[in-house]
């Protein structure tokens, strides 16, 4: 069994990866640190952690943990993962791991040097949902794929909030913006040429809080939009000249709207809906991550691949800069 350690009490670990990892068929929760012992301890024991630490430090030095799953704050992301992996530790770290895509390639080489897994957290490629999209697109279920069009948004105007706190790594695009692009990079295999955007900051956090996004592909085009400031919402729709494939809650599948997609055919005739019930996509996030990282060969979601997708979170900033198109 796949023993896990967890750095921090932040909620996504306590409402959706704990859970995931009490459940995993393959793994258990072996321990929780904080910079408060005492929230350590009360949700080990709501878990069943048999550790607590009161400091990250203590948990990456324990022989009772395998490897770590990192819910820090967005800027603590590199550091501690670089901490971990020096500590001979597997890592599992949220999205986004990094600011800037120049700061990821130094991981790979400790990564390499250590021999261990990293991986970033995109639960939504260890999806069903996903690989029948990509499966369809691949297959000629739309035909020629022309346009790929995407939405993500939630209100929160909380200033204590790590989301709107600029220093934190809080914002739109390091937040969500990853979604729509990692996506659709994961259904088609492409990779975007070049970039436009309109980006809106908050004038009291400094954060992105809207942004209308068009990148070029090269074969066809993806158009999205994203705020925190907006009504929740999510969509992505795959247009091609035979059909289109509409994701209907593309990446919180269960909680906008249920695990299915929708494949219409040319004129509306007909549709096919495709429905994965009970899936729970971080519990196979952590299973597929425990498997590979005890040398089975689930496809996860590489260090490699976060540059890339990284790299085209940083030309959209460069492009809320100026008129035109950017290079990714």
């Amino acid at each position: 069994m796949f023993r896990w350690g967890v750095l921090s009490t932040a909620k996504i670990g306590r409402e959706h990866l704990l859970p995931a990892m009490v459940e995993a068929e393959n793994g258990v929760l072996s321990a929780i640190a904080s910079r408060d012992l005492s929230k350590a301890r009360a949700l080990a024991d709501r878990f069943g952690a048999p550790h607590a630490f009161g400091s990250y430090d203590e948990l990456l030095a324990s022989r009772d943990v395998d490897g770590v799953y990192i819910p820090l704050p967005t800027a603590q992301h590199v550091e501690w993962t670089a901490k971990a992996i020096e500590a001979g530790k597997h890592v599992l770290v949220e999205k986004p791991l990094a600011l800037d895509a120049r700061d990821i390639p130094p991981l790979i080489k400790l990564r390499d040097a250590k021999n261990v897994l990293v991986c970033e957290a995109f639960m939504v490629v260890y999806h069903p949902q996903w690989v029948k999209v990509r499966e369809l697109i691949a297959n000629g279920a739309i035909g020629r794929l022309r346009h790929v069009q995407g939405a993500f948004s939630y209100y929160n105007v909380d200033p204590k909030n790590m989301r709107n706190q600029l220093d934190l790594g809080g914002g739109a695009l390091p937040d969500i913006g990853v979604y729509p692009t990692v996506s659709t990079r994961f259904s088609t295999g492409k990779e975007p040429l070049r970039v436009q955007a309109t980006i809106e900051r908050d004038k009291t956090f400094g954060t992105d809080i809207y942004s209308s996004i068009r990148a070029d592909f090269g074969d066809f085009e993806l158009s999205f939009y994203l705020s925190t400031q907006m009504a929740a919402r999510q969509v992505m729709v795959f247009h091609g000249e035979k059909g289109f494939i509409e994701v209907l809650s593309p990446f919180n599948a269960g909680i906008y709207d249920h695990h299915r997609i929708e494949l219409h055919n040319q004129n509306h005739s007909e549709a096919q809906v495709f429905r994965f019930p009970g899936m729970q996509q971080y519990r196979l996030e952590v299973e597929a991550f425990a498997r590979a990282a005890q040398g089975g060969t689930d496809r996860v979601f590489t260090l490699e691949e976060s540059v890339l997708n990284q790299k085209v979170i940083d030309a959209i900033f460069r492009a809320g800069e100026k008129e035109g198109w950017e290079t990714v």
